[in-house]
This record gives C-alpha cells, sequence and structure tokens, in this order.
C-alpha cells in the first residue's frame, strides 16, 4: 500500500491510497483544529449575506438587487485578473466559456433569483436553514446522474432525514417573521425549487467541469449570471432606486464584495487546504447566524419548529458528511 499526497503552497490538500491491487483511492483529509476558524468565518459570511439580502428586498426589486449584486462581484473578478495577472490568467478557453456561461444562467442566475426573492415571505433564518439541504437532494439526484454516486444506507438515512425536515417546516407553515403578512407557501415552492436547480448544477460541475480552474469557472458563472438578470430586470421590472436609503447601498456592497465574491474566494481556499469535508461543514454555521442575526438586526423570530427543523436537518448532513459506507440499498 503507498500513500500519495498532494500538496499547494506546502499545505497536503488530497490524499490517495494505491492498494496492492493498483487501486487508487481518495482519502478525505480529516477536519483539522486549524480548519475550524476558515469553516466558521466562510459560515459568517454566507449568513451574514443572507441577513443582508433579507434587510436589501424590502428596498430593492430582487431581480434589479440580484443583478447589482452579481455585477459588483463581478467587477471583482475582473480587478483580480487586471492586477494580479500573474496569478489569475484570463480564460480564453471557448468550451470553458460555454459550459461555466450556462452553468451562470441555470446554476446561478435562476437560484439566487429564487432564494432572494423567497425572502420577501421567509426570514432569513428559515431561508438557510431550507438551503442547507442542499446537499441532501444532491445526493438523492447524484444517485440517478451519475454512475459512481449511488446511494449507500448511510446515504439514505441521511437523505431522508434532511429531507424529512424540510417537510416538517413547509407543512408547520413557519415563515419565520414576526408581522408576516401573506402566507410563506409561495416563499417555499421557490427556494425549493431554486435548491433543486442549484443541486443540477453542482452534478453538471462534477460531471463537466472538474478539469477547470474553479476561480475561472466562478468568474464565468458570475459574468453571464449579471449578462442574463441585468437585461430582463430592465425591461420587465425596470429600474427604480427611490426606495433605496444609504443602508441599503451599503448592504448591496457587503453582499456583492463580501459575501459574494470575498465567500468565494474563501470557499476555493478552504476547499484547496482543508479538503471538501471542511468546506461542507460551513452549512452548520450558516443557520446559526442567520437565525440570530435575523433576529438581533431584522426583528425576525426564532420557534420552536425551527430549532427540531434544524436540528433533524443538520442531522442528516452530518451523517452524509460521515465517512462513506460500502453497502448499498
Amino acid at each position: 500500500m503507498v500513500r500519495l499526497y498532494v500538496r499547494w503552497d506546502g499545505v497536503i490538500i488530497s490524499n490517495w491510497v494505491l492498494d496492492d491491487h493498483l487501486k487508487l483511492t481518495h482519502l478525505e483529509l480529516p477536519v483539522t483544529i486549524e480548519a475550524l476558524p476558515y469553516i466558521t468565518f466562510l459560515g459568517f459570511l454566507f449568513g451574514s449575506t443572507l441577513i443582508a439580502s433579507r434587510f436589501s428586498v424590502g428596498q430593492f426589486e430582487p431581480t434589479t438587487y440580484i443583478g447589482l449584486r452579481l455585477s459588483l462581484a463581478g467587477l471583482g473578478h475582473v480587478l483580480l485578473y487586471t492586477f494580479v495577472n500573474r496569478r489569475y490568467k484570463w480564460p480564453r478557453d471557448k468550451k470553458l466559456w460555454l459550459r461555466a456561461g450556462l452553468l451562470g444562467v441555470l446554476g446561478t442566475a435562476v437560484p439566487m433569483t429564487g432564494i432572494v426573492t423567497s425572502l420577501q415571505y421567509l426570514s432569513s433564518g428559515v431561508a438557510s436553514i431550507l438551503i442547507t439541504t442542499g446537499p441532501a437532494i444532491t445526493v438523492l439526484m447524484a444517485h440517478f446522474m451519475l454512475s459512481d454516486e449511488s446511494l449507500t444506507l448511510r446515504k439514505s438515512i441521511g437523505v431522508m432525514l434532511a429531507l424529512s425536515g424540510t417537510i416538517m417546516l413547509a407543512v408547520s407553515g413557519e415563515s419565520g417573521l414576526a408581522d408576516a403578512t401573506q402566507a410563506p407557501t409561495f416563499g417555499y415552492v421557490l427556494i425549493i425549487a431554486a435548491i433543486v436547480i442549484a443541486s443540477f448544477s453542482t452534478i453538471y460541475i462534477r460531471k463537466y467541469m472538474q478539469s477547470y480552474n474553479s476561480f475561472d469557472v466562478s468568474s464565468i458563472r458570475m459574468f453571464s449570471a449579471a449578462a442574463t438578470v441585468i437585461p430582463l430586470s430592465l425591461v420587465l421590472i425596470g429600474f427604480d432606486l427611490s426606495a433605496v436609503t444609504n443602508q441599503g447601498y451599503i448592504a448591496l456592497g457587503y453582499a456583492a464584495f463580501i459575501g459574494t465574491f470575498g465567500g468565494m474566494l474563501l470557499s476555493v481556499y478552504n476547499i484547496k487546504r482543508f479538503g471538501a469535508t471542511a468546506s461542507a461543514m460551513t452549512a452548520y454555521v450558516i443557520p446559526i447566524v442567520a437565525g440570530i442575526g435575523g433576529v438581533l438586526f431584522l426583528g425576525e423570530r426564532v420557534t420552536a419548529v425551527m430549532l427540531i427543523g434544524m436540528a433533524v436537518i443538520i442531522a442528516g448532513i452530518a451523517i452524509l458528511n460521515q465517512k462513506q459506507s460500502t453497502t448499498p440499498v
């Protein structure tokens, strides 16, 4: 048996074992104490961005907000390509532009529109809890769409737990809003549809885009998503910023540059340095940040149903993130 390591900037980022039958098996790196601050900070960025988005939909039309947010985040990518061009080279692969461009429309623009629009009906806390279900839906879809991702007993239990938590929240009709004036049903439909589409895009990446540079893929996704949302928003909604306050512009800037652009850079760094399992643990932090922040800054509420639903969903995701079993179902 031979162990193989891949290093990045002197740090081991991938661990493989070559057995006596010349079979190469990938071993996920263990989550170390060193990774926890990075995991927690990324969860804070994503959770606080949900709070900023929930605040912003009270001032912007959702598609206007999304278009501006994507454009500003895309500007961050352009600046890196321009001023840090020794490390970030402008992508020239036509196939990459085609595939990542399609991913930007279907995997970024559509899900983001669904999630942000759902914040008109759901609190940032409830939305973050539902978004946590994403990995479970991805695992379920991968069973049918990827030949090497079959369901095991462990995965099946994790998926069932996560989905049962989502169903419990939906059936309860919990919005997480203290002054809810509309039934949250449409919000649930929007966010669940967004999660399903985002899960499909994850499988698309797994199947067609693993060989490409992750920063280039993210950049093109951002560009194509912005180029899709802004024209459609102008035609269908218009461009009215008369209701936007200084706080609204600050929230937009935070969500664009800190949450979207900065969060993407940190996410890529975490995956490269600490592995996919460590990166996935961010999902445990996001609902806590969004739930507490929503209560403190937006007057949202956290109910017993939300806490139970979150516990069930996180338990399911934790089971999915455990060491793989080889028992098929």
